[in-house]
């Protein structure tokens, strides 16, 4: 019976929980159906596991399997590591220990102020594969960035999604190259001293391929805008918190990643004394101390609450890191101009001041767009670093109606201070695939539900979703619509244009000044005037022409290249 206490691999009594079914079989591909029977001797609150008396002798080569729950099936395994013909299919055993690592020397790294990069591996490469991404490494270490951030690579139907539709949260999806090419790539990642963020989700599940109600109560009875949430205080909740739990450990332990990135947590609805998330953080803290090195917890929370990172002993989660909406929100409408939605309350420069110092800007204050007062101060101690700061992610851009990046409104002096507000700030700052040389690709919403009802309602609910803000549906891309994946891809031969090659050196500057200034330093000194914004971070003194311009000729003591001197200026002081 699988559980947090190691790592998980093929068991061919073929374990399962279905604790509401009378009868429960697998099926072996070549192999026959065979029925298996209760465990009787499970621990308390795990109750409803079936499997089979003794181990199946199917020789020593991976087998196709699936179970059949009370005459319905076959399905997927809940927990499969490979599903090679798709979320429908059967599932395929694979042993993760197989693998022979060649990152043994690699001892990790905190991430909470490294450099992060956020990548889709579909439209990463114009392959959209794992080791495809591997060829491209190289560029990021030029770059200079510490860490990968991937989206969700776990099992959904269709070809190709952003990775929230998943069903099969263990199953790396195979149109990426499955769970061997996912090794390969964190391996080579760990041999370029690039840490991989692995992106989860644990607040809901696609809408196609999600067999998990049929053998339990895997759901609750609460819900979000993405459907109904995990059962995570609910009656039999503790082997649903398992699942969450060993999953976070397959990708953490199994599959060597240093960090998760933790999905929309506040869709996460759990009463239980110690929440899912103090759950996994310590699990996390206590598997850092068993393999001996650093694991971190990124959360995604739009609450704006210090208590997802206050640690367990200040009676918090105990979480690393959460991102932090007010940031990108005061950037990108200081910069942009657009003060429709949710940028309403951030267009004056003030709210870019009072990020800086005090890391929220929603602490207690009233939200427009909300209609009502949201968030509270972030405690005094906590150094901003706990914080991920963008400019632009996979969230700001695909959410927008056509999936424009700042390129589509902002000229270059623009996008240079968007990069040094980033990159420069006392944040852990997060950059978006091909931010660093000014891509125009767009980067748009796009599914490939095979199911016709399903695409239409994705692509109607779309539009939809666009009223409050105030953007104009027409320009809405169908998403269901080959096209709107293959826009979205990445074109790498953009940085060895001049325009883009400038910019992409420009990021390499910041990065390489960012690293001369100790990680917890502070922004100080915080101001604006006449359009500019200006703070300090330790002997460096940063200023920003919020409208790309109108700085004049360089200081002679400028630490960055003068190509876009006329919007930002750095200086030692």
């Amino acid at each position: 019976m699988p559980s947090a206490g190691g790592p998980l691999g093929p068991d061919r009594t073929f374990p399962v929980w279905a604790p509401h079914a009378t009868a429960v079989d697998v099926v072996v591909d070549g192999h026959g159906t065979h029925p298996l029977s209760p465990v009787r001797d499970a621990p308390e609150g795990h109750q409803g596991w079936w499997s089979l008396p003794a181990p199946f002798d199917a020789g020593p080569d991976p087998v196709d399997y699936g179970f059949v729950v009370d005459g319905d099936g076959p399905h997927s395994d809940p927990r499969s590591l490979r599903q090679p013909e798709g979320v429908h299919g059967l599932t395929r055993e694979f042993d993760p220990r197989a693998h022979a690592w060649s990152d043994g020397g690699w001892s990790g790294r905190d991430l909470t102020g490294a450099v992060i990069y956020e990548l889709h591996i579909g439209t990463f490469t114009p392959e959209g594969t794992l080791d495809s991404a591997i060829d491209r490494l190289d560029h990021l270490v030029e770059l200079g960035v510490d860490a990968v951030e991937v989206l969700p690579v776990n099992a959904f139907n269709g070809t190709h999604n952003w990775g929230y539709d998943g069903v099969l949260w263990y199953a790396v999806q195979e149109t990426y190259g499955g769970p061997e090419a996912y090794q390969r790539f964190v391996d080579a990642c760990h041999a370029r001293g690039l840490a991989v963020v692995q992106d989860v989700v644990y607040n809901h599940l696609g809408p196609s391929g999600n067999y998990l109600p049929l053998y339990g109560p895997y759901l609750g009875s609460a819900s979000s805008t993405w459907g109904a949430s995990l059962n995570l205080d609910g009656p039999h909740s503790d082997v649903v918190r398992g699942y969450i739990l060993d999953n976070a450990r397959y990708w953490l332990e199994d599959m060597h990643v240093d960090g998760l990135r933790l999905d929309a947590v506040h869709a996460l609805h759990d009463s239980s004394a110690e929440h899912i998330l103090e759950a996994l953080a310590r699990q996390a803290d206590e598997l850092a101390s068993a393999l001996g090195r650093p694991l971190t917890l990124i959360a995604e929370s739009d609450l704006n609450d210090p208590k997802l990172i206050r640690t367990r002993e200040r009676n918090g989660y105990g979480l690393h890191a959460q991102w932090d909406d007010d940031v990108h929100h005061s950037i990108h409408a200081n910069l942009t101009g657009e003060v429709t939605g949710y940028y309403a309350d951030f267009g004056a420069p003030e709210a870019l001041v009072k990020v800086l110092e005090r890391g929220f800007f929603h602490d207690g204050t009233y939200s427009s767009f909300r209609e009502r007062h949201h968030g509270r101060p972030l405690d005094a101690d906590f150094p901003h670093t706990r914080l991920v700061a963008f400019s632009q992610d996979h969230d700001q851009i695909g959410n927008r109606a056509a999936g424009d990046r700042l390129t589509a409104t902002l000229d270059q002096g623009g996008l240079a201070a968007a990069a040094a507000l980033t990159l420069l700030g006392p944040f852990t700052p997060m950059l978006f695939m091909g931010e660093e040389w000014g891509a125009t690709t767009p980067w748009q919403f796009f599914t490939s539900h095979p199911e016709p009802e399903l695409g239409k309602a994705t692509a109607e609910g779309r539009v939809k979703e666009f009223e409050k803000m105030g953007w104009d549906p027409d320009v809405v891309p169908d998403p269901q619509d080959p096209e709107t994946f293959l826009r979205s891809k990445l074109d790498w031969s953009e940085p060895s244009r001049p325009e883009h090659a400038e910019l992409l050196q420009w990021y390499r500057d910041l990065i390489a000044l960012r690293r001369t200034i100790p990680a917890l330093t502070p922004a100080t000194e915080v101001g604006v005037a006449e359009g500019v914004l200006a703070f300090t971070r330790g002997d460096v003194r940063v200023e920003v022409a919020l409208s790309g311009r109108g700085l004049g000729e360089p200081a002679p003591a400028t630490e960055v290249t003068a190509a876009f001197a006329d919007a930002v200026r750095v200086t030692r002081v």
